[in-house]
């Protein structure tokens, strides 16, 4: 049976420490970019009215676009450390496990059958689709004698995210409407408006506080589920409503930015190394880490061959193919 592992530094410390990278990461997002803006116009931009153009570009543009890339972090670091956590398995992640995927072949279902669908009923296809894909890749994954091995279910998250991108593909293909389905598809923060925040910002928001409350089932499900069951906790029921947390920050993430891999994977093995392996602490450090990573990603994105931008789906697959070899290779704690 695992063992907690306890943390080298006093939660609060961490916890302050990582708010104050999240803030640092947030003002350079908004200051850094192709437009030439300063600190200053940013502090003027967010605390007046005025509306010069270098303003607006940072009121209207910048800042509903890094709030997103703050938020989704969040949410797919918070999704990918409740599904290791349940799962015992060091490699899940929303987008290696269908979740992502299914999302998105949802969505292209919703922009063929209801062309002028709102962001909200996007959001709900999402949903539907990201919770069809985790129950075709964990179904395939335990249909072998002896239950799911970690390497199964990320064999069966591979095939059926193969099979989805090829619905997806297949479907904007057939039906036209492949550049439609690639602006949501393909994984970016362009575009992203104030509306689209408004609805999707609060089922975020849910989904992270409804997995934080239940962060103490999870760290005693990633232990051992013999104990889980003799402390009393009703393990199906608890799974239930964790998986659809998980499910909830997937397909809210995918309706607003698309499908991006490789987050909830890596900050989660990032974090446990500071706060150690209970759930209490690992969640809430892994929504700052996770926003955190997320704003460099962008600003990175956004930088390095301005004005010209590379896509946030690049520079976080960069990062995280060799993060993920190194889990393969060195197992759960090769970050411990």
């Amino acid at each position: 049976m695992k063992t907690l592992h306890r943390q080298p530094i006093p939660f609060p410390v961490t916890l302050g420490i990582g708010l104050l990278l999240l803030a640092c990461m947030f003002i350079a997002a908004m200051t850094l970019g192709a437009a030439d803006t300063s600190l200053k116009d940013v502090w003027t931009a967010l605390v007046s009215k005025d509306a010069p153009d270098h303003l607006s570009i940072i009121r209207e543009l910048r800042l509903p676009r890094e709030i997103a890339a703050a938020f989704v972090g969040a949410a797919l670091a918070v999704s990918g450390a409740v599904m290791q956590g349940i799962t015992r398995n060091p490699l899940a992640d929303p987008g290696l496990l269908g979740l992502t995927a299914g999302a998105g072949a949802a969505l292209a279902v919703m922009l063929t059958v209801f062309p002028g669908a709102g962001t909200f009923w996007i959001m709900i296809a999402s949903l539907v689709g990201a919770a069809l894909g985790s129950l075709l890749v964990f179904g395939i994954g335990s249909m072998k004698r002896g239950g799911f091995s970690p390497f199964r279910i990320v064999l069966a998250g591979a095939a059926i995210s193969a099979f989805l991108y090829a619905v997806t593909d297949g479907i904007g293909l057939y039906f036209n409407i492949s550049k439609d389905v690639s602006m949501w598809t393909a994984g970016g923060l362009i575009g992203t408006t104030w509306d689209q925040l408004r609805i999707i910002v609060p089922f975020i928001t849910a989904g992270v506080l409804l997995a934080l409350l239940l962060a103490k089932q999870v760290t005693i499900l990633s232990l051992n589920e013999e104990v889980a069951a003799g402390l009393g906790q009703n393990i199906r029921a608890v799974k239930l409503a964790l998986f659809g947390i998980i499910i909830l920050l997937a397909g809210a993430s995918v309706a607003l930015v698309g499908n991006l891999v490789f987050i909830g994977l890596m900050v989660p093995h990032l974090v446990r190394p500071l706060v150690g392996t209970d759930y209490r602490f690992v969640l809430p450090m892994s929504a700052i880490a996770g926003a955190a990573f997320m704003l460099l990603a962008d600003t990175i994105g956004r930088t390095i061959n301005a004005p010209f931008e590379t896509p946030v789906v690049a520079i976080i697959a960069m990062m995280g193919i060799p993060f993920f070899l190194i889990i393969v290779r060195k197992g759960g704690n090769a970050f411990s």
